[in-house]
């Protein structure tokens, strides 16, 4: 892969569009009557509306046009082991952050990542309600577009010790134990925001420092934007044992959790967790 030659500009551009245009899909559903169903990938059980799929086939449709070409990995679509035999593939979550786009609380993004020999080279994050955008090329930076302003460049902070930090907390119920992690780091503040884009949003704008899942239910299309969003910002994301997410591969899960940072404690991060993950009783699987 060459990335001097391929600066994915008509790549980053229909990106951007089809995920505005998604968005848009999405607020026209936004705080009215939704039809919300169950959908089952294993034991996990997720909710799903109209405005998923709505969203989901526009931006899907769109990748298919202008890229015939690409394999795609989709949330809301079926998938094939066709997308393996590619070197480039799309990966979609059109709506992340389902349940807070149920409750109205905000918290729901667009997510549209590119993969390309398994490493993602080019991703934007839409974030609908409040018409925020941050886009990242491999090697060129993470860039946040608001509504009339000119872009900016981002960076994620330079905190780098356990009690100064702030955490990104999923909003769900606390877990006894995520309690434990927050006790033995010894965070003092922390934000509780829904969707893998919000939390790593909060990273890269120097809102929070950290956000630590220590469950194995996110997906491809749940980290893939976000990670390159985070690392060309400056930060870094791992699973918990602090090995690489991989992707465009047969399983969709990230198994290991993940933890994402301004990286200048990551690996002092991933050593206090080991202890902890050990009395849970959790291994690289």
């Amino acid at each position: 892969m060459n990335t001097e030659t391929n600066n994915y500009d008509s790549e980053i551009k229909v990106a951007v569009n089809l995920a505005r245009a998604g968005g848009e899909s999405i607020l026209a559903k936004y705080g009215k009557p939704l039809r919300v169903e169950q959908k089952s990938h294993e034991d996990d059980v997720e909710p799903v509306t109209q405005a998923d799929r709505i969203a989901n086939e526009l931006i899907v449709n769109g990748l298919k046009f202008e890229f015939p070409g690409d394999g795609i990995l989709a949330e809301e679509s079926v998938d094939t082991e066709r997308r393996l035999s590619k070197s480039r593939v799309w990966l979609v979550d059109p709506l992340d952050g389902t349940n807070g786009f149920i409750d109205g609380n905000g918290d729901f993004a667009v997510q549209i990542g590119l993969v390309e020999d398994g490493e993602c080279v080019a991703a934007v994050v839409y974030l609908p309600l409040t018409d925020v955008l941050y886009r990242a090329v491999l090697g060129a930076g993470t860039w946040i577009e608001r509504p009339e302003l000119e872009p900016g460049k981002a960076a994620v902070s330079d905190r780098r010790t356990f009690a100064e930090m702030r955490l990104a907390a999923s909003r769900s119920h606390r877990s006894t134990r995520m309690n434990k992690v927050v006790q033995r780091f010894g965070f003092r503040e922390e934000v509780r925001r829904g969707s893998v884009g919000i939390k790593v949003g909060l990273l890269v704008e120097e809102q929070c420092d950290l956000y630590i899942h220590l469950s194995g239910r996110t997906k491809q299309w749940d980290t893939c934007a976000p990670q390159l969003v985070l690392t060309e910002a400056g930060g870094r994301m791992t699973d918990l044992f602090g090995r690489p997410l991989t992707y465009n591969v047969p399983d969709v899960n990230n198994r290991n959790g993940l933890v994402a940072s301004n990286g200048v404690s990551h690996d002092l991060i991933i050593e206090t967790l080991a202890p902890l993950l050990a009395e849970f009783g959790r291994k690289p699987v």
